[in-house]
């Protein structure tokens, strides 16, 4: 039991804890990747012309992001030429007037005095024909203006482009959403009994999710990273090629350092998932049979197993949060390095001329924004691997064997009596090994069936059958006459009315509750057949009666007060075939003769087959069928059987004799 929990949620809390980056987590790969991920496309397929715009509009806004810091190098390269030339200016015009001074005294009046004021002259013609010695505001706010566009533009076009996924996201998981629905109506009971049903609402909802997330945001992100690290590479070739090769220089130390430690974090985040999941097991084994471990005094020993669990969840959790928690820091360092290398060389290079003052500063946000989408692209590329292993599971059940369909079933029962035969029918939930052999029974319109036996005997399966909720292998199961094969399954199952051991009710009103039994039943019909189960009476105690809102497992209500209420639900149908499988078996003994008084109205006239543990409730039974192992041991009715002194009997004086002693020791 508790390995079973362990491993129900080893897959449950994948992703919930917190930490380091996504690169550092054990990614679930999926087992046919490329299979399932062109399957995944298909259902992208009729979004195409979409996509195509989400991938045009996504690399025009990140090209347009790209641009603008080189643009807005311009800007930083005028600005500078500015200030240097005022201050070039204010230097060379008091040189100049002292030169010329010099030049109008003979005695200072010579050659050199001459070349020198020709030398100031011409740098300040530079300066005047470049900028006039002043900072040119107007080219400036023409820079910024543009800037402004590209960033508006840019904008513009992300926002279309998440707008627009948004839209074949959504549709595209609707359509999946619309097909698993679809298969889990047409799928058999025996893929619902070989599955928990936390297993398939995990992948009906979690898994499609995922999917879900992943097209809408990674998507999107795995593009724009990938055009970003392209464009990022173009740019600075286009600046400065040596320098670029300065800046790659560092990836591939960026690349081995986190590759590295992503390997040494995967084991601890390995280990962390399975001592989480072996904590949430335990946690909800302790929750679920709290009254027993109360009752023994255990709670010591539940504590000291918790304590250990969480011991080794904080051990190796600290360990896989640090490794992983590291590569950021380490991938900034190594970034740095890049960065001082490029300041260095760059600065270097403004000083000889060799590139202008805004260019570097452009080439520095390159360098600066460089890893992040390399990081990105990886942390997507492990998302992508766990949504196609996602989207594995959920095409696992569209690919589930479904019912057989009805196909040629045309026949229709307008008036079912309620005659029933079962024709030498053979049938097993595996093929190899049959349950129920050569079972022959007549069933006459209105008479009680009790089926009787021990656990494993069949008794449920022939509901099962009946209902065509599983397919006989071999003879024939008829309905007045015709065989439930030729009738469709929702005409065939409309015959029978239900009533089990296990009550199911929804979220909502008594009233709703007990009109699910048929859809357009009037108030009076309702409270009629209410007050038929001897239900009527605990309603109207509630503060609310027929109103009273029954919360998801109606533990609001006991449990025989919820077995009046699928009685009466059963009466309202008012079906030509009953079943009532083990309806008294978990309640007490006042409460199961009102059940009983419940069930003996609704019998009559109606052909029903009741399943009991407890003989005493079937003794007036016209044929009790006595099973064990598949077959049909013995069949008559009460007295009959008593009367052979065979399996029914026997276990018919054993529960007397039970009960006998119970009275004795009271």
């Amino acid at each position: 039991m508790m390995e079973d929990r362990e491993k129900r949620h080893k897959t449950q809390s994948k992703g919930h804890m917190g930490g380091g980056p996504a690169m550092g987590r054990p990614v679930e790969k999926a087992k046919d990747f490329k299979g399932t991920m062109k399957r995944l496309i298909t259902y992208l397929r009729p979004g195409r012309v979409s996509l195509i715009v989400v991938f045009i509009f996504a690399i025009l806004s990140t090209t347009f992001s790209i641009v603008s810091p080189k643009i807005m190098g311009k800007a930083t390269t005028k600005l500078f030429e500015g200030i240097m030339g005022k201050r070039s200016l204010e230097k060379l015009l008091p040189q100049l007037d002292t030169l010329t001074k010099l030049s109008k005294n003979p005695e200072t009046a010579t050659p050199d005095v001459a070349n020198s004021i020709s030398a100031v002259n011409k740098k300040i013609s530079q300066i005047m024909s470049l900028n006039g010695g002043r900072i040119d505001f107007d080219y400036i706010a023409r820079i910024v203006l543009i800037l402004i566009g590209l960033y508006a533009i840019s904008a513009i076009f992300a926002y279309v482009q998440q707008y627009v996924m948004a839209g074949v996201a959504q549709k595209t998981v609707f359509n999946m959403r619309k097909d698993v629905d679809e298969k889990l109506s047409r799928l058999p009971l025996k893929y619902f009994d070989s599955h928990t049903h936390g297993e398939i609402l995990s992948r009906v909802t979690n898994d499609i999710d995922t999917v879900s997330s992943t097209l809408q945001q990674s998507l999107t992100q795995l593009i724009t990273s990938v055009v970003t690290i392209i464009g990022i590479i173009v740019m600075m070739l286009t600046i400065s090629p040596i320098l670029t090769l300065v800046t790659i220089v560092t990836l591939p130390l960026s690349i081995f350092v986190t590759t590295n430690i992503a390997k040494r974090s995967q084991k601890y985040f390995a280990d962390q998932q399975n001592a989480l999941g072996r904590l949430n097991g335990h946690v909800e084994e302790m929750y679920t049979g709290h009254k027993i471990v109360k009752a023994f005094g255990h709670e010591q020993i539940s504590i000291g197993e918790f304590d250990d669990i969480n011991e080794e969840l904080y051990n190796v959790g600290w360990k896989a949060q640090f490794i992983s928690g590291i590569i950021m820091p380490l991938m900034n360092f190594i970034n740095n390095i890049g960065y001082v290398l490029v300041c260095v060389v760059g600065g270097i290079f403004v000083t000889k001329g060799r590139i202008n003052l805004g260019d570097i500063q452009a080439f520095i946000q390159y360098s600066r924004q460089f890893g992040q989408p390399i990081v990105q692209t990886a942390n997507i590329v492990n998302i992508l691997q766990s949504t196609v292993a996602a989207a594995e599971r959920v095409f696992e059940v569209l690919d589930e064997v479904e019912e057989i369909q009805d196909g040629d079933a045309t026949q229709v029962i307008d008036s079912p009596k309620g005659e029933v035969r079962f024709k030498n029918v053979n049938f097993g939930y595996e093929k190899e090994a049959l349950l129920i052999q050569d079972m022959n029974v007549e069933v006459k319109p209105g008479q009680t069936i009790a089926i009787v036996g021990p656990t494993g005997a069949g008794k449920t399966t022939i509901v099962n059958l009946l209902m065509r909720f599983y397919e006989i292998d071999q003879g024939k199961i008829t309905i007045d006459g015709i065989d439930i094969r030729d009738l469709k399954r929702g005409d065939l199952r409309n015959i029978f009315g239900m009533v089990l051991q296990d009550t199911w009710l929804f979220n909502g009103t008594i009233r709703d509750n007990i009109g699910y039994g048929r859809l357009g039943a009037t108030e009076d019909e309702i409270i009629l057949a209410s007050k038929a189960a001897h239900a009527d009476h605990f309603i109207r105690t509630l503060s609310e009666g027929y109103d009273t809102i029954l919360n998801e497992e109606a533990s609001n209500i006991s449990q025989g007060q919820k077995q009046l209420l699928t009685i009466a639900r059963a009466i309202l149908l008012d079906p030509s075939v009953l079943i009532l499988d083990e309806a008294t078996s978990s309640v007490d003994t006042r409460t199961e003769i009102y059940i009983q008084k419940a069930m003996t109205k609704l019998m009559q006239g109606r052909t029903s087959f009741v399943i009991a543990h407890r003989l005493s409730t079937i003794r007036d039974a016209d044929i009790i069928l006595v099973m064990d192992k598949g077959s049909i041991i013995e069949k008559g009715n009460h007295e009959e059987l008593l009367e052979k002194g065979g399996f029914y009997a026997d276990l018919y004086n054993s529960q007397f004799k039970g009960a006998r002693l119970e009275e004795s020791a009271m």
